[in-house]
């Protein structure tokens, strides 16, 4: 719209039949003459002010397009990015999936038959649910009760595992974004005697979303080339997907590892 008009505004103001009613030479750019050879003020005054209205509309014309150019090349290159930080999230967490089927089966489980229908209901949602922008925080929060089912299957004890969600979910979020953060819970949130200390709390009040997730942090299972690659990932995406509307925090001490993660959510 904008372009259109300073276009339009433009084109007008220079155009020749209207430079002819201030009687300028729209073929030589001279200064207007009077009756005695004088310069004309009034009109040569006009004709300056005209000349630079239409220079300055047509530099900030040129500007505005250049910049919309600019925000497009932005957003398909975070476009972009986003879908790449999927398709690493997706293979991460099938293999964290098929390390706990296969734990299962190496003890002969009578459970293993059960996770691999919870596997598959969990990757039906990732391949058709998760391609699109916005997904409801119900079908996500869904999504992550199954996942938790199918880590408690191969713990000796699940009884550590606390999951406490409270708070209107008719919002919208963006899809695998917390479950990063519950897969490192239960990658290192299990001792040496298979004592596991996982706390999991997502409230919502109003469009604000509050998630907590908190486990005993195990040395032994630290694995410094693997580690990390899941949280960094998150991290980039909350950085491009939520840009100032998000307040995200990870502490850690010899005993515990804690994520705070604070995010207003999308109607």
């Amino acid at each position: 719209m904008f372009i259109v008009f300073s276009s339009y505004l433009t084109d007008s103001l220079l155009s020749p039949r209207f430079l002819e009613h201030l009687n300028i030479n729209v073929n030589r750019p001279e200064m207007p003459q009077g009756p005695k050879g004088g310069a004309k003020p009034f009109q040569y005054l006009i004709f300056v002010v005209l000349f630079a209205i239409g220079t300055s509309v047509k530099l900030v014309s040129e500007w505005y397009k250049s910049e919309k150019l600019k925000q497009q090349i932005e957003n398909q290159k975070i476009s972009a990015e986003i879908s790449f930080l999927k398709t690493q999230l997706n293979p991460h967490f099938l293999f964290n999936s098929l390390n706990s089927i296969y734990s299962l089966a190496n003890k002969k489980s009578d459970d293993t038959t059960e996770a691999i229908v919870t596997l598959s209901e969990l990757m039906r949602y990732m391949i058709y649910e998760t391609q699109r922008e916005l997904v409801l925080l119900a079908d996500e929060i869904n999504y992550i009760k199954n996942y938790i089912s199918l880590q408690n299957l191969r713990l000796k004890d699940s009884s550590g595992v606390r999951v406490n969600i409270y708070g209107k979910i008719d919002y919208k979020i963006e899809p695998l974004l917390l479950i990063s953060f519950i897969e490192n819970a239960f990658k290192y949130g299990t001792d040496y005697n298979g004592k596991t200390d996982i706390r999991i709390t997502i409230k919502i009040v109003e469009n604000k979303l509050s998630f907590e997730v908190s486990n005993y942090v195990s040395i032994h299972k630290k694995d410094d080339q693997n580690s990390g690659i899941g949280l960094k990932n998150v991290k980039n995406r909350l950085h491009l997907q939520y840009p100032n509307s998000h307040k995200l925090t990870i502490l850690e001490d010899n005993k515990k590892f804690t994520v705070k993660l604070e995010l207003k959510l999308k109607n």
